[in-house]
């Protein structure tokens, strides 16, 4: 079974068109669930994924009490998922950035990694936004690589398909980061655990509807988060060097 994590935030326009073509994925891939984690949207978007449960069991709700980060949010779908048994568990947006058609590829791929990207920067992938979100978004993974040593071209890519092992690996408790910042550092940390990763290639568009949820406030947390982990990564090379 594979879980898809959505976290949603007054995502109620696309919400209801996102759930159907998830759950349509069965047809062609294995049995899918989705894990809608809702921080309490005023828009009643949590509302919507609670009729959507009511007559189907594939989709679950967590519900939160307030706007408490992306980061958690992640990470309270992965427990529900592992909790119900998940061999694979799928993190993406709700705004069609991350378009369902792309999971079938990433699905394939796992057969030969442990993590899955779907990757804007490898051959065949691309964006499409505005020329400023361009350039944020290729210095923010520019950092990631050259300060941390990520392999990945992708390092903030939120397109993700783990393996429920790298999980229960991973000390989820342990993880500093929230917001966006949270994916550098949760691929920072898979990769020191050695396990495998691999890109496929997507167009990441601009959402569908709604507000884009980057602030300035996110901005300087991903760079703080690279620094840390920098400092980290420089002190236990030290370490293992003396």
């Amino acid at each position: 079974m594979l879980t898809v994590v959505l976290p949603t935030y007054n995502e109620a326009d696309n919400i209801e068109l996102m759930l159907p073509q998830l759950l349509a994925l069965n047809q062609d891939t294995t049995e899918l669930h989705v894990c809608v984690v809702d921080d309490n949207s005023p828009d009643g978007t949590g509302k919507l994924a609670d009729a959507w449960a009511a007559r189907d069991h594939r989709v679950q709700v967590v519900h939160r009490a307030g706007k408490l980060g992306l980061g958690t949010a992640y990470i309270a779908g992965f427990r529900h998922a592992l909790a119900n048994g998940a061999a694979g568990v799928l993190t993406m947006d709700c705004d069609f950035s991350h378009h369902p058609r792309y999971i079938p590829a990433m699905i394939a791929k796992l057969g030969e990694a442990d993590l899955v990207i779907g990757s804007r920067y490898v051959k065949g992938g691309g964006v499409r936004f505005p020329l400023q979100r361009k350039l944020l978004s290729a210095t923010a993974n520019n950092m990631a690589r050259v300060a941390l040593g990520v392999r990945a071209h992708d390092c903030t890519a939120g397109f993700r398909l783990y393996r429920a092992e790298v999980l229960r690996d991973i000390p989820l408790d342990q993880i500093f980061s929230n917001g966006y910042s949270f994916l550098t550092e949760m691929i920072w940390l898979v990769q020191r655990a050695g396990w495998r990763i691999a890109e496929v290639p997507i167009f990441f568009e601009d959402r569908l509807h709604g507000r884009s949820k980057i602030s300035s406030r996110e901005i300087f947390k991903a760079m703080y988060t690279v620094a840390r982990l920098s400092a980290r990564r420089i002190l236990s090379m030290s370490l293992f060097q003396s």
